[in-house]
């Protein structure tokens, strides 16, 4: 019998938080994490450390900040030194990742993961294509010609485009499901614990997938945000909004558009619509790995989290991607399943980050947490004996830009250091380092963040105080960042 719990953690990639039942949504078709949210403490308020793909990762797997942690932009690999929750719990675990890494070199097992299934192909000068692209090849796929070779000469977008444009059956989601379901049913038998983490790819861009036309462009709900030009913002929200607003990237392949016009309102539902396509493509797959977990016996004895890198902007405030602070971008959904602390669904008011999952989850498998992990253990408020109801919540930007994001304003705003702080009675504050200008938003009555209140005189209390916690936290965590 096993002596301890395992542990099944689903990451999605770029998922809005509104995209399931549990978070208003009743229109998009999630049948399993619908389901999945009736079993899990959801938390209502979960946020990202950063809002881009390699510093968020960096904080789910590590618990430590991305400044910290030294992965402050994408691009950059993980230390050796800085040890992942695969290097924090007991050798007995057998330790498995399946699909996108984003931390260094994917091709190959690190950070105490011993089982190892890739999704990226390499970059230029490496040398081992994925377990993916191996597999797609072997039931007959044939790859660009610039990607047949390792370290072709094909963009990494132009090679998204190809794969989106794939048969179901032959895309990266249902690869993941399919191996990781595989991978879930060894365990029938099985007296070892197992940490497995399945990485999806979708529903990153592009905004397209073998579901295109499962939702009615035109019939879409959109919010009061949908291609609101923001007004009295950062010059940063404001120069992409008026990028993207204006159509000027609409040939730019960098902002991952894949061939949608959108220089009128049509343009922009046809692109949220199909996104919302890939949310249920990613679904059914995650339908599989729970389906294979109860069949494997090992349902009850599991710890199951879902959530996201980040989330995805569609066109609310007139922008595209993450790397933002919007709720859109920076907000995700987390549900946490443990069945042997409730088999309902719970609703956890408060704020919470991505920083706290790798301490709770020590923590639920009664492992020590060492002293260096900068998030906090939650268990105590799944066993309903705390609360986060006066629990602040700190999101970072950092600058160095990672790629061309259209001009030459938007780039140099990019590469300016931001801090954020959701308080707990729920209004946030981003501050700059420099040459931007600060935004204050109330989300109790502006949950949209349309009325910026930083020039209101009425705060200046407030932003006094929120910033003195953004210092405090800045001394807590050696965050060099100056305000």
């Amino acid at each position: 019998m096993q002596t301890r719990p395992n542990i099944l953690v689903i990451i999605t990639d770029q998922q809005r938080f509104d995209t399931l039942s549990c978070y208003g949504n009743d229109w998009v078709k999630a049948p399993n994490l619908n389901s999945l949210s009736k079993d899990s403490f959801v938390f209502e308020n979960a946020y990202v450390t950063q809002p881009v793909c390699t510093p968020s990762r960096s904080s789910i797997l590590t618990g430590l900040y991305p400044h910290t942690n030294g992965l402050i932009r994408n691009g950059i690999s993980l230390n050796s030194e800085t040890k992942t929750i695969a290097e924090l719990i007991p050798d007995e675990y057998q330790k498995i990742y399946h699909g996108k890494w984003h931390l260094g070199d994917d091709s190959k097992p690190q950070h105490g993961f011993e089982k190892w299934i890739t999704t990226h192909d390499p970059a230029k000068g490496e040398n081992e294509i994925s377990d993916y692209h191996k597999w797609a090849v072997s039931q007959g796929i044939n790859f660009p010609e610039y990607y047949v070779r390792p370290g072709g000469d094909g963009s990494a977008s132009e090679f998204a485009v190809f794969q989106a444009n794939l048969p179901e059956e032959f895309t990266q989601a249902s690869f993941i499901g399919n191996v990781t379901s595989k991978e879930i049913l060894k365990f029938k038998e099985n007296t070892e614990p197992f940490l497995l983490f399945a990485n999806f790819f979708e529903p990153h861009p592009p905004y397209s997938g073998p579901l295109n036309g499962l939702y009615d462009p035109e019939k879409i709900p959109v919010g009061p945000a949908f291609l609101e030009k923001p007004r009295n913002v950062s010059d940063y929200n404001l120069s992409r909004a008026e990028h993207y607003i204006e159509g000027i990237h609409r040939t730019d392949s960098v902002a991952s558009c894949d061939g949608y016009d959108l220089s009128d309102e049509l343009g922009w539902r046809e692109l949220r619509a199909n996104y919302m396509s890939n949310v249920t493509l990613v679904d059914k797959n995650i339908g599989k790995i729970l389906d294979a977990l109860s069949e494997s016996g090992q349902s009850e004895n599991t710890i199951v989290v879902f959530t996201s890198d980040h989330g995805e902007m569609l066109g609310d405030h007139g922008m595209l991607e993450k790397r933002s602070f919007y709720e859109e971008s920076s907000k995700v959904p987390l549900l946490i399943k443990v069945p042997w602390i409730s088999k309902e669904q719970k609703f956890i008011s408060g704020n919470i980050s991505h920083v706290d999952l790798v301490p709770t989850l020590l923590d639920l498998i009664n492992q020590n947490i060492p002293e260096n992990v900068q998030g906090s253990s939650r268990k105590k408020v799944l066993l309903g004996q705390e609360n986060l109801d006066s629990n602040n919540i700190f999101i970072q930007w950092n600058g160095l830009g990672d790629r061309d994001l259209g001009n030459e304003l938007i780039n140099k705003m990019n590469s300016i250091s931001r801090r954020c702080i959701v308080s707990s009675d729920r209004w946030k504050l981003s501050v700059a380092e420099s040459e931007d200008s600060s935004e204050l938003f109330d989300l109790n009555s502006d949950p949209n963040e349309l009325l910026n209140r930083i020039f209101d005189p009425s705060c200046k209390a407030k932003i006094a105080l929120m910033k003195d916690e953004i210092k405090k936290w800045q001394l807590d965590t050696k965050d060099s960042m100056i305000l």
